[in-house]
């Protein structure tokens, strides 16, 4: 997307890979294992924000693990992820500067083989996007509001920049 104005490009900002495991405590070294044999990087547990008794989940138990990539990580790490989804997603996947689509079984990624001690796993892959001027709004010296116009990506902006950069289509709502 090549605007007149530099400052309303957009950018991949982060993605974060999380794997979910419910309250399955042996899952939680599998998903480790898996999450820093895909990225390289060490994962971080995901702790539960509070108690659901129906599901067998206490308050700060562990339920998954994930990683958050930036800058060529990230980049390459949604190449792969769009691949094993056949470069194709859903338009109901972008919302909120965003696009966040899943990946059934971690074998699809391309150049990942099915490991036996792992077993069969799924992950969520969530992209973040922003404009340059955001930090103006998060910093914690002299911070200042960014107009809305400006801090909102549009749906249509996101997917012509991921056709641009990762040759991945819209699919259809089935």
């Amino acid at each position: 997307m090549a605007n007149s104005n530099a400052m309303k490009d957009i950018y991949l900002e982060k993605i974060v890979v999380n794997i979910g495991i419910g309250d399955n405590d042996n899952m939680y070294q599998n998903a480790r294992m898996l999450l820093e044999k895909i990225t390289g990087k060490k994962p971080v547990a995901t702790l539960s924000k509070r108690r659901r008794p129906e599901l067998g989940i206490r308050k700060d138990q562990i339920i998954g693990a994930m990683v958050t990539l930036r800058n060529t990580d990230a980049k390459a790490m949604l190449k792969k992820a769009l691949e094993a989804n056949e470069n194709v997603y859903k338009e109901s996947c972008i919302s909120n500067n965003s696009l966040s689509f899943g990946i059934k079984e971690y074998i699809y990624l391309q150049g990942v083989k099915y490991d036996p001690a792992i077993g069969m796993l799924g992950m969520n892959i969530n992209a973040a996007f922003a404009r340059k001027g955001r930090r103006v709004e998060l910093k914690r010296i002299r911070s200042s509001k960014v107009s809305k116009s400006h801090g909102r990506i549009s749906k249509e902006d996101i997917i012509a920049f991921i056709e641009k950069n990762f040759g991945a289509k819209v699919g259809s709502e089935e």
